[in-house]
């Protein structure tokens, strides 16, 4: 047993004095605290994508709504053609940032007899040589175009996570484009794809561009102020949200009011980019791919 030991007058003395001191220290600090201003939460930066380039002469316009802008570097999907390939060097003399894209497999090809991680070192070998020759560097995020949502088949995780394994192994890095709206499962319970890539993902390090288009989270077509975190989107883990795609799903966006009257989106300012519809992201950086260097 330890035995209580006994403290003489003067040293109750003392530490009465200290805690009166460390309290009065304290109520300075708290009052030095409060008149700091608050700190500001990090800033979302507006961008773009589309299938089809929009020319040269409608990228000034652009700029003054956008940061940043979607590159593919193969053809997009249902594309038998891509126009951005060759178009890197006037967007960056533009000031865009980039989102730099590649359109992976559905999940119909990668059935037997097919062989799902042999096409994903295909393909991320075909994204790395598409991504060098359009000028973009080791250490560009390349992202995994993934247009179906809900859990993936244990088909496409082999193939998202070889693609993934051979982008990085390459020097660039890896990012998926998926969805990020919940789907029901039997038992009530629900999944994101997004969700269920990053809980499967290891220790692979991977970006996340996801989709949810569904008002709310989504402001809809409301692209000039206001520009939401991509955490909003309900993947508290995306580094970029699309919250607004054209034509507008009405699947999915039909309590979305702000569309155009053909149901896409358009740049909030005039000129001839005014006719071009875009689909609407916001990221946490103005070059989400890093793509400028």
């Amino acid at each position: 047993m330890r035995r209580a030991e006994k403290h003489s007058k003067f040293d109750f003395m003392s530490i009465l004095c200290g805690c009166a001191l460390a309290a009065a220290l304290l109520l300075e600090h708290t009052a030095a605290s409060s008149q700091q201003p608050p700190q500001e939460s990090a800033p979302a930066y507006l961008g773009f994508d589309r299938n089809d380039y929009p020319g040269d002469a409608s990228l000034p316009v652009l700029k003054q709504s956008f940061a940043f802008a979607g590159y593919w570097l193969n053809n997009p999907p249902g594309a038998k053609t891509n126009s951005w390939q060759g178009e890197r060097a006037i967007l960056r003399d533009a000031g865009f940032g980039f989102l730099v894209l590649f359109n992976g497999r559905a999940s119909r090809e990668l059935k037997r007899p097919a062989d799902p991680a042999a096409l994903a070192v295909l393909d991320a070998q075909s994204a790395i040589q598409r991504a060098r020759r359009e000028g973009f560097s080791p250490g560009t995020v390349i992202f995994l175009d993934q247009e179906e949502g809900g859990r993936l088949l244990p088909e496409q995780k082999i193939y998202v996570f070889a693609w993934a394994d051979a982008i990085l192994s390459a020097g660039f890095r890896a990012g998926v484009y998926c969805s990020g709206i919940p789907v029901k499962e039997a038992g009530n319970e629900s999944i994101s794809t997004a969700d269920d890539i990053r809980e499967h993902a290891g220790s692979r390090k991977i970006l996340f561009f996801v989709y949810n288009d569904v008002c709310p989270p989504s402001p809809g077509c409301a692209n000039s102020k206001n520009t939401p975190l991509p955490s909003a989107s309900g993947i508290a883990f995306a580094e970029i949200w699309q919250f607004a795609q054209s034509p507008r799903r009405k699947d999915f966006a039909r309590s979305c009011h702000n569309y155009g009257r053909d149901d896409n989106c358009y740049p909030s300012l005039g000129g001839g980019a005014n006719m071009i519809y875009v689909d609407l992201d916001s990221a946490t950086s103005a070059d989400p791919s890093n793509g400028r260097p």
